[in-house]
Parts: C-alpha cells; structure tokens; sequence
C-alpha cells in the first residue's frame, strides 16, 4: 500500500479507528481521527528545546493560533498580519470579554505552504486584505480556525471572513464570503471546517444566526445547512463512524446534536453544558465523548455516548447514565483544550494546570484532579505516544507525563515562547507553532 493510500484509508475511517493509527499525513485539527493519539514509535521525539532534536525551524509572520496539517510533503498553516502596534495574547486567562472594537490597522490573512523536509516556504497567499470589521478576544486570532486537506486541496476558514480553497500548489479554487456576526462577548469564532469524502462541514454558533452546513468541496455550492438554535460555540464539528452509521457529532451551550450527512437531526440531548463549548467531541472504546468545561461554572460535564442514539437522550435528574449515555462525569469538563484517551483512561488536562484521568469505558477516577506546575496555563490539546502523554502550557513548555494510572510528570521540554496551537505529528517529527515559529521536532 502506498503511502496515500495508507493516509486515504485512515481518513476514510475516521472516528471508528482504534485509539491509535499510523500517521503518514495529518489532515484535520487533532489528526487523521482527530483523537491527539498515535502509535507507539521510538523514532517519535521524547525531549527537544530551541536547539536540541530541532530538524529545522521556519518564522511565521503575523499572529495564528491555527495548527498546522499536512499531506505528503506540505504543510499548511494560516496567520494573519497587521501593520502598526496592537495588543499581542499572554498567558493565563484574562479579559472576560473582547475589544468590541477590532484594531484599527490594515490586516492580511495569509495562508502558507511549508516544505515539511527543509521548512522552506514553498507558497504564501493572501486572501484579503483591510481592515476587519468584526472583533476577537484579546488573546484569540483572526486565524484560529485550523485548516483540513484532503491531499488535493486544503481548505481554509478565516472566522468570520469567509472559506477559502487552494489546490495544493497554491492555485485558489474557490472562496466563500460567511457574513459576520456578534459573537459572545466579542470572543470571536474558531470552529474549524472538516472534509470528509466529498463533502466540507462548517458550524457556525453566533448570537444572532446558527448554522450547520455541508458544501461540496469541489465546488463549494452549498449542499445543505441547517439552523441551529444555538448561542455562540467554538468546538469544531466531529464525524463519528461508529459501528452502526456515520454521524457528524456537535458540540453547543444550548444542546448536544448528532447529524447524518445529510443534516437530518439523529439525536440530541440538554447536557446542561457550561458557559463556554470549546473541546472538539471524539471517540475511543467505540463510544463518543462530549464535554464542556468553562473554569467559572460549577458544573462542567463529560460524556460518554454510544453509537445508534435516536431522539432526546438528556440524563434524567439524578441519573449518571441511560440507555446511551454510558457515562456522566459533573466535574470532568475542559475550558478549551480537548481530552485524549490512550489505552482505556480518558485524560483531562484543564487550563490552570490541573491533570485528572478517568476509566474510558466507565466514567470512574482513576486518579483526582493532579497539579502539573503551579503558573502554568493550557490551551493547546495533549497528545500522546510511547506510553506519553504530552501536554504544551502556553508558557511554551511541553510537560512529558507519565501513561497509566499513576500520576507522573517525567520532565519538560522548553521552547521559551508562548503556545496555543495544537501540533501535528506525522512520521518521525512532531510540528509545534509557537507564537512566531513553527519548529520540526525529530532525532
């Protein structure tokens, strides 16, 4: 099997694979199945700083909390730039609300093509150019959203701007302008689009006009969409192909949704969800996995969903689990990074630097909520390998921590420079972006 194939057939199985696949490309946020997990490889960097076990390091312009993807050779990653001084993100959390106000500066939203051998910039392109009339949070980016590929194109999403598609050589195919609306407390949007056979799938959660919506990615004349009574969300839609069919899995303040691939609502559920829906739902043990977790509320969720659900299946009061819900945890929610599960323990890596794990297949603690370092702050995802798991603060700072059901942090990797996106791992290197960087991390 050659290695597209190898690439195509991960994708094709998407949200059904194991908890572990061989990672020749990395199409989507989070990988082919969009878990953070990937196969065990000794090849695959353990320990790196700015110098050692560095293949090749590549400035990036601007501001872009996206991460990168790649296929083959290239690697795709977006940013925005901005003439004049303006107010730059910082760790930990801040501003409760954004600047109603965007910058009053010329932008331009870039998309770029890095050579994943050398680091070179093989294209750059911009896909507009002005001054936005839309805001964003402080600490967010007008280049959040992360790209998707499917190896002949890559297609981008710029918040509220609108949807941009690139042949692989940088040829733009086609565009589509998204009208902007008020998000909550200015924060700004970063649901990112997902390709899946021919289809490209974008959620939309605002204050003022909710939406679902599949275009043709060929094309993109719009195949469907669907309005969503929905408040202002920031997970990016999941498509779960479970034993039974294939869904696409959202996750929203209001309700919990699954659809087919036609926009027919299959089911959905009150999950009582917390202020802010951030985490991107994925699957393990053949169940799906929800959450929602913003640091204020009281209650901040996560559940475990098995395949085949129809209807309403919100919990009943009182009631952890029914004939869907596998399990029901009141406490075990993110703010914004998204959990893993590797080898039957979900793991919970929250914002202010706490750690917890939990069974995969039962909801119970495997161990309480663990301190990493004190001062330090998450908002990329973990991922995990080599019986590792991986989680980067926004300091910079990669704490490597020991798998297994019992809590260890084996020791850090620096990179001095705040850090929001989440990597991509494909064959032997590991891909991080900081702030002005991306880095190849490989022996």
């Amino acid at each position: 099997m050659t290695r597209t194939a190898r690439a195509l057939a991960a994708v094709i199985v998407l949200g059904f694979a194991p908890t572990s696949f061989a990672n020749d490309n990395w199409p989507h946020f989070r990988g082919p199945t969009m878990t953070g997990v990937v196969e065990d490889n000794a090849n695959l960097p353990e320990r790196w700083s700015q110098t050692e076990n560095v293949e090749w390091v590549t400035d990036i312009s601007g501001l872009g909390w996206s991460s990168p993807v790649v296929w083959d050779n290239k690697v795709f990653l977006t940013t925005v730039t901005a003439i004049g001084e303006f107010e730059r993100p910082k760790p930990g959390l801040y501003a409760p609300r954004g600047r109603s106000e965007p910058p009053p500066l010329d932008h331009e939203w870039l998309v770029y093509c890095i050579d994943l051998e050398s680091g070179a910039v093989l294209w750059q392109r911009a896909v507009n150019r002005g001054q936005p009339a839309f805001p964003r949070h402080q600490k967010n980016t007008y280049a959040s959203e992360t790209a998707t590929t499917d190896g002949e194109r890559v297609y981008v999403r710029f918040g509220e701007l609108g949807l941009y598609t690139f042949d692989v050589d940088g040829n733009e195919v086609w565009r589509m302008e998204i009208p902007d609306r008020l998000t909550r407390s200015d924060w700004g949007s970063a649901s990112s689009p997902v390709v899946y056979g021919d289809r490209l799938f974008i959620v939309y959660d605002n204050e003022e006009s909710s939406w679902i919506a599949a275009l043709d990615k060929r094309t993109g004349e719009e195949i469907w969409r669907q309005p969503r009574e929905e408040q202002s969300s920031w997970a990016t839609p999941y498509i779960w192909e479970n034993n039974i069919r294939t869904e696409i899995v959202t996750s929203a303040v209001n309700r919990i949704r699954s659809y087919d691939l036609d926009g027919n609502l299959l089911w959905e559920m009150d999950g009582r969800m917390s202020w802010a829906a951030i985490p991107t739902p994925f699957s393990s043990q053949g169940l799906v996995y929800v959450n929602s977790g913003y640091f204020r509320d009281e209650h901040r969720p996560a559940y475990a969903i098995r395949p085949g659900a129809v209807g309403d299946i919100t919990l009943d009061e009182g009631k952890t689990s029914n004939e869907y819900i596998a399990w029901y945890q009141p406490k075990a929610g993110n703010y914004n990074t998204s959990p893993i599960v590797h080898k039957d323990i979900y793991y919970s890596l929250l914002d202010r630097g706490f750690f917890e794990a939990y069974d995969a297949r039962t909801g119970n603690p495997v161990y309480d909520r663990q301190r990493i370092r004190v001062g330090a702050s998450f908002t990329s995802s973990p991922w995990a390998y080599n019986d590792k798991i991986f989680a980067l603060s926004e300091q910079g700072d990669t704490y490597v921590i020991k798998a297994g059901p019992d809590f260890e942090v084996l020791w850090v990797n620096s990179l001095d420079e705040m850090a929001m996106a989440t990597p991509a791992i494909v064959g032997d290197r590991l891909l991080i972006r900081t702030s002005s960087k991306l880095y190849s991390i490989k022996h």
